[in-house]
Formats: C-alpha cells, structure tokens, sequence
C-alpha cells in the first residue's frame, strides 16, 4: 500500500539531511606537514628532560637581588665606634650648654641679690650722714655712739664701702661736683678739694656718688 506522495518526499528529504550531518562530523586526517597541535603547559613543566631554566614561566634574574634594608646607594650603616664618637660629642655639648645656664643662673642670682641689698641700703646712707655730721662736731657720745658704730659695722658686712676723701682725683664715674672753688697751685689736675657728703658702694656699684667741691690747677702765667 503506498503511503501519501508528501510522506516519501520527507522520508527523502531526511535520509540527505542525515548524510550531510555525518560527512560534517567526519574527523579530517592530519596533512602531512602540518604542525602537531601544541602540548599543554602543565605537561610541559612536568616534564623532567626539560632543563629548569628552559621550562615556560622561569624568570632568569638579570642581576645580583640587593639584601632587604641595605643602603641603595651602597653605604655602610654607621660602626659602634663611629656612633660612639658622635654620642660623645652629643655628650660634651649638652654638658657645654649647662655649664653656661648654670653660670646665667649664678650671675642671674648674684645680680638680684645685689639689687635687693641696693634698695635696702640706699635710705640708709642718709642716716649715716647724719652720724658723720654729728661725729665731726663732737657730738657723737655715749649711748648714740655705740648705736651708730654697730650701725656702720652692720652695712659694712652686707658689702656698703664709703669712699671719697679730700685730695682725691676728681673721677665724674664716683664724684658730683657740687661747685668749682678756684684754682689751687699744689694739685695737677682737677681735685676734690672739700667732701661735702660721702659716697658709698656695694661691690663695684654706686649707691650714691661722693658730693664734693673741687678746684682746678693753676693756669701757667707768661
């Protein structure tokens, strides 16, 4: 019984299909002279005949690899005995530096000192020109002398020295001339001639100049 005109044109049909699919899986034969396809990489490092240097990946190394922390430029750290010498130099210039603040300090000290004994002296000397005057008129007895000559050794033990005295150079540093009184042929230059009030010091510093008179040279006659 013959099946419908339509069904043996698909069966047709299907059979070329079929044979077109098989001859398009058909696995080509290798062409002589044609390069085997290439291994893959892990044979290839597995591979013992092949030297190490050889295997794909190596890196050759192009030059001596420099130790972790040395110098780039290829100096030294420092030796014991060169760190040695450069602590000690350390060493002597902090002990330079106290020493001189010990000396500021010092001189510091000594000036406050000295200016606090200023300010408690200087009053004083007005007491004792008042002990002077009453000395040259006799007037310095009994009882007030013993006061006034403790007085005087007391202010001389904190470093007041009195100075001025008649005959003496005249100095502009430790004397204030109160007045000229002429010219005197026995000095040969400017003198104190009368020491009106006496000057006093603490060490080398004035409390209050010497007030004098003074005369001058005299002049050469023709």
């Amino acid at each position: 019984m013959t099946g419908p005109a339509g069904a043996g044109d698909e069966r047709a049909s299907f059979g070329d299909d079929a044979g077109e699919m098989s001859h398009e899986t058909e696995v080509e034969a290798p062409v002589e002279g044609a390069s085997a396809p290439a291994e893959p990489v892990s044979d290839l490092l597995s591979d013992p005949t092949i030297e190490p240097e050889s295997q794909p990946g190596s890196v050759e190394a192009e030059g001596p690899v420099e130790a972790e922390g040395s110098d780039v430029e290829g100096e030294l750290p420092p030796s014991a005995d060169e760190q040695l010498l450069e602590r000690t130099a350390d060493l002597q210039r902090l002990q330079a530096e106290f020493l001189n603040y010990k000396r500021r300090v010092d001189r510091d000290r000594e000036l406050i000192s000295q200016n606090a004994t200023y300010k408690v002296l200087q009053p004083i000397v007005e007491v004792l020109d008042t002990i002077d005057r009453a000395r040259e008129h006799g007037e310095l007895e009994g009882g007030f002398k013993s006061v006034a000559d403790q007085l005087e050794r007391v202010v001389a033990g904190l470093g007041l020295t009195k100075f001025g005295a008649p005959g003496d150079e005249f100095d502009p540093t430790i004397h204030e001339a109160l007045s000229h009184i002429g010219e005197d042929p026995d000095v040969a230059v400017t003198t104190a001639k009368v020491i009106a009030k006496s000057g006093y010091k603490i060490n080398d510093r004035v409390v209050r100049a010497a007030q004098v008179l003074v005369v001058d040279p005299a002049t050469p006659t023709e």
